[in-house]
């Protein structure tokens, strides 16, 4: 019998707009559905808004609380969002992001989400990885692109970075469109999309317009992971681009109750991360 598909939501929680709103209702909606989710925040906006995402968030059967490093810097060269910073602060990227979500949560951070992700996650980046190690984490999830950092990210499996030296690190890519895109608050399709395309049956003709239209987009990624059997799919989403676009998060409760009567489960990266050791 083949395995069910899991759906992890995860949230790249960043210093743009109103976040904690947005997450108020994102977290309204999980609760209802009793969907799970894992939460990637910025040290930034833990130190300004910390007390309250606590409030919102504090439901640790229900919500991991993971990195997303202290202030979005890049930690490795990036064609779209700028060159790596310096080994120096990439420590300081880890290690005070991390103990930010500790400190705010009072519980342990164990995964990573670097600002804006790469086209090979930190693949060949051993510097890199060493801190990451060293801080304690035991995954990172910064595979967020595709062919030449185009979108959508194509649906691949979790990886160990073993290769570089780090057998115990895993990675758990992102897939499919950077919500912010897939509307235009980010970059450009023009700019970002491949020629051929990874899918073609998957062809936008521009930014999506409804919730119904970007359910419509994100549930192809769920039933291309179901048909191919792959055991989990996540897509790259950011509180304060859903709450512009969908304050009322229609889409999620669309795409939640789609995943419950088509037999897709739902996790954490932590739980992922588990089923692992």
């Amino acid at each position: 019998m083949s395995q069910q598909t899991l759906f992890v939501s995860a949230y790249d929680t960043e210093f743009i707009g109103d976040c904690v709103a947005a997450c108020r209702r994102i977290a309204e909606v999980h609760k209802a559905h009793k969907a799970p989710a894992t939460f990637f925040i910025t040290g930034l906006v833990l130190e300004k808004d910390g007390a309250e995402l606590r409030r919102v968030l504090d439901d640790p059967d229900l919500f991991e609380i993971a990195s997303h490093t202290y202030s979005h810097k890049m930690l490795r060269n990036q064609p779209i969002c700028g060159p790596a910073v310096t080994l120096e602060e990439i420590r300081e990227e880890v290690f005070r992001g991390k103990q930010l979500v500790e400190d705010v949560f009072e519980r342990e951070c164990v995964g990573l989400r670097p600002g804006c992700g790469f086209e090979h996650g930190l693949k060949g980046a051993p510097e890199v990885l060493a801190i990451i190690q060293e801080a304690g984490l035991q995954y990172t999830s910064s595979e967020l692109w595709g062919p030449h950092y185009t979108v959508p990210a194509p649906v691949v499996d979790a990886y160990t970075y073993a290769e570089d030296g780090f057998e115990s690190l895993w990675e758990f890519p992102g897939h499919g469109w950077h919500e912010n895109v897939l509307k235009g608050h980010n970059a450009t399709p023009g700019r970002l999309l491949l020629w051929p395309p990874v899918y073609p049956d998957c062809a936008l003709p521009g930014y999506v317009e409804t919730p119904q239209e970007e359910f419509e987009v994100h549930k192809y990624f769920v039933d291309k992971a179901v048909s191919e059997g792959f055991e989990y799919v996540n897509l790259v989403w950011h509180p304060w681009s859903l709450g512009k676009f969908d304050p009322e998060m229609k889409m999620l409760d669309l795409l939640f109750a789609y995943c419950r009567d088509n037999g897709v489960g739902f996790d954490r990266f932590d739980g992922l991360l588990a089923r692992r050791q």
